[in-house]
């Protein structure tokens, strides 16, 4: 029985792709398997998924049958497909093993009969090359695995829980270990080199594992191109893992937004996709459900996953259409109602993103001040006119994002530009008074620790007397703690305010407000995109404020963050750890002080996701966040920290390397 499906989570189609001449890798595999003296016949076992079509249609080609069962219960296709044809000893192998040996199968049947076992696999231990894996095992034994095994990972890898019932047959004795050497198909390199051996076989229906093996002896080149990959690596994988693999061949980074990388979390082991979410719970590609107690959408989410209200405006506006040739008035409906919030500003632009919002911005207060210089003080964005910051002195950006942040790509030109300034530094608002050609401070009203006494009020002061336009960018803290920007709270007003995240509950739209004496300029410089007049944005936005007015939520996820805090410092305190909390309740992260504060944060997180909790340093509350969502997170921290502060070596607790670093600041 040959187990092939279309779906592969490393390399999708793989059991179809050519190897050259007439064979695919499942018809090589096939036509080497019917080779076999032992066998009566060959089964292909395939999936009821209609993409596993073409499966079937292989195994008719080279005259064998197939058999379609469950794609998850492994275990219940092979006991129905042994039911179907009637077979005492089934002989199992796997598609992405084209060169399987016959000689290697009929050896294995031998030795399962003439012991009158259970069970045999030839690589017991791992012996032979990564792709000779032969299974060898008794109805019976199947029918009682079958009726036992409970177990997702059981049933879907069908042998593990069998070889541990079965009456096993002794294992043969081999004089060498060739289990470094691959000859199945997981990943690209290993289909270049399944390729090459195809190539240079003087018969790939015949070459035997010793021939395929002298061949790699004299070809060290090819021996070793895929000798990087772990055997049986798949098996321990979520599908996460695998697709992230896949995608870091095809996108740069391996994904949209840095925050999201896997590295940022665990290094191996992170589940990296979803399937579904639902208030504060997100199912991965393998249906394991785990409680958000991190990030949450980077923050976009303070009502929480799939909210309802929100949701059902946008499939409305799904269903009356989200684009058209005219436009929709939600954009203007959601301008009046910034507007109305924020009564010092007189119009608005919109985009989608943080980082398109904030240029947007730059533009007009340039335009507005007749200066191109800028001051910042935050993160920003991707953009040039932020990163050009970076190209008269790499470290500028430091305190701000990340350390050492390239600016390969942003025009040298643009160097001298952009000026940072620390965060509460009364001293280096000094250039603001200095630098006549600077025009526009764009800074966050408050990132990880409050505002000095007279500080926003200095920049204010200092901006209006020397004609800068002052942004507050409120892309990340707007709507979290105040109904509306954050500087609100503090009562200081800008000239421009930017909003995204949290404005949207998830759907993309970003909102810029300013006084009209700024705004107007917006008439005098070209800003125009097609999809910033799409129309599901707007819709969520106006149906996420009127939610947000009515549960007050800004006071609710404040409360939540504020009782994260105090679970972090007494659970850390508990363990003798030294703990530093920054940011708003709503907006809460933590350090770990001493050398090993990123390692023990990265085992936190480990240990944390075994017990199907997303944690990190950062905790974005929302709605759906609960009492017993926190008690739950409290006595599992608490077990974890338990087991940091009493273990003498904390790299042994390590399952991989510890997550990346670098962050200065709140997503």
């Amino acid at each position: 029985m040959i187990q092939a499906r279309m779906e592969s989570s490393r390399l999708p189609g793989k059991v179809l792709m050519e190897l050259g001449r007439e064979h695919t890798v499942l018809g090589l595999g096939i036509t080497r398997a019917l080779r076999s003296k032992l066998a009566n016949s060959v089964v292909v076992l395939t999936t009821t998924d209609s993409a596993d079509d073409k499966i079937v249609i292989e195994a008719q080609k080279h005259g064998v049958a197939s058999f379609r069962g469950s794609e998850r219960d492994v275990l219940s296709r092979y006991f129905e497909a042994a039911e179907a044809f009637n077979a005492d000893v089934i002989i199992r192998i796997t598609s992405d093993c084209p060169f399987i040996d016959p000689e290697l199968i009929d050896d294995s049947i031998s030795r399962l009969l003439q012991e009158n076992a259970e069970y045999y696999c030839n690589q017991e231990p791992f012996v032979f090359p990564d792709g000779m894996d032969v299974d060898v095992f008794t109805k019976n034994v199947l029918t009682r695995g079958h009726l036992e095994a409970t177990s997702q990972y059981d049933r879907e890898h069908v042998t593990p829980y069998i070889k541990g019932i079965a009456k096993k047959a002794s294992q043969s004795e081999q004089s060498k270990d060739f289990s470094h050497i691959r000859l199945t198909v997981d990943e690209p390199e290993d289909l270049s080199v399944a390729r090459q051996i195809y190539l240079l076989a003087s018969d790939p229906e015949t070459i035997s594992c010793k021939e395929i093996l002298q061949l790699l002896e004299a070809n060290p080149e090819l021996r070793d191109f895929n000798s990087h990959i772990k055997s049986n690596e798949g098996a321990s994988m979520n599908t996460g893992s695998k697709v992230y693999r896949r995608a870091k061949r095809v996108i740069p980074g391996g994904n949209m937004l840095l925050s999201k990388r896997p590295e940022m979390f665990l290094q191996e082991g992170w589940p990296s996709y979803y399937s579904r979410a639902k208030g504060c719970e997100i199912w991965d590609l393998d249906d394991n459900s785990y409680l958000d107690m991190s990030i949450m959408g980077i923050g976009t989410n303070t009502l929480g996953y799939a909210y309802g209200p929100v949701d059902e405006a946008v499939k409305m506006c799904v269903d009356s259409s989200n684009m058209s040739t005219f436009n929709c008035p939600e954009e203007v409906y959601l301008a009046e109602k910034l507007i109305e919030l924020h009564p010092w500003a007189g119009s608005a632009k919109f985009a989608r993103t943080g980082g398109e919002i904030n240029a947007i911005a730059i533009r007009i207060a340039r335009a507005a001040s007749g200066r191109n210089e800028v001051a910042i003080c935050g993160y920003h964005g991707w953009h040039d006119w932020y990163l050009s910051a970076n190209l008269s002195g790499r470290s500028n950006l430091n305190d701000h994002l990340l350390p050492g942040l390239n600016p390969i790509g942003v025009p040298n030109e643009l160097a001298g530009l952009t000026h940072a300034l620390r965060y509460n530094s009364f001293e280096d608002l000094e250039i603001l008074d200095r630098n006549q050609n600077i025009g526009v401070l764009m800074m966050e009203v408050m990132r990880s620790v409050e505002p000095e006494a007279g500080y926003l009020e200095a920049i204010r002061e200092k901006c209006s007397k020397n004609n800068i336009v002052l942004i507050f960018d409120e892309c990340t803290s707007g709507f979290r703690e105040t109904y509306g920007g954050l500087h609100l709270k503090f009562g200081i007003m800008p000239d421009m305010a930017t909003f995204g995240k949290a404005l949207g509950n998830g759907f993309a739209i970003t909102a810029l407000i300013g006084r009209e004496s700024v705004m107007s300029s917006a008439n005098d410089t070209f800003i125009s995109s097609t999809f910033w007049s799409e129309r599901i944005g707007y819709v969520a936005a106006l149906a996420t404020l009127d939610e947000m007015k009515r549960l007050e939520s800004w006071k609710k996820i404040s409360r939540t963050g504020t009782q994260m805090r105090e679970i972090w410092k007494r659970t850390f305190e508990s363990a003798d750890l030294t703990l530093e909390i920054s940011g708003i309740p709503a907006l809460s992260a933590h350090s770990i002080q001493g050398s090993n504060g990123n390692m023990i944060k990265t085992i936190i997180t480990q240990e944390m996701l075994k017990k199907s909790i997303l944690a990190s340093n950062i905790f974005y509350p929302s709605i759906a966040h609960s009492e017993s969502h926190l008690e739950r997170y409290e006595s599992n921290l608490k077990e974890v920290l338990l087991r940091i502060s009493s273990t003498k070596n904390l790299e042994e607790m390590m399952d991989s390397k510890p997550a990346q670093t670098g962050f200065k600041r709140l997503n």
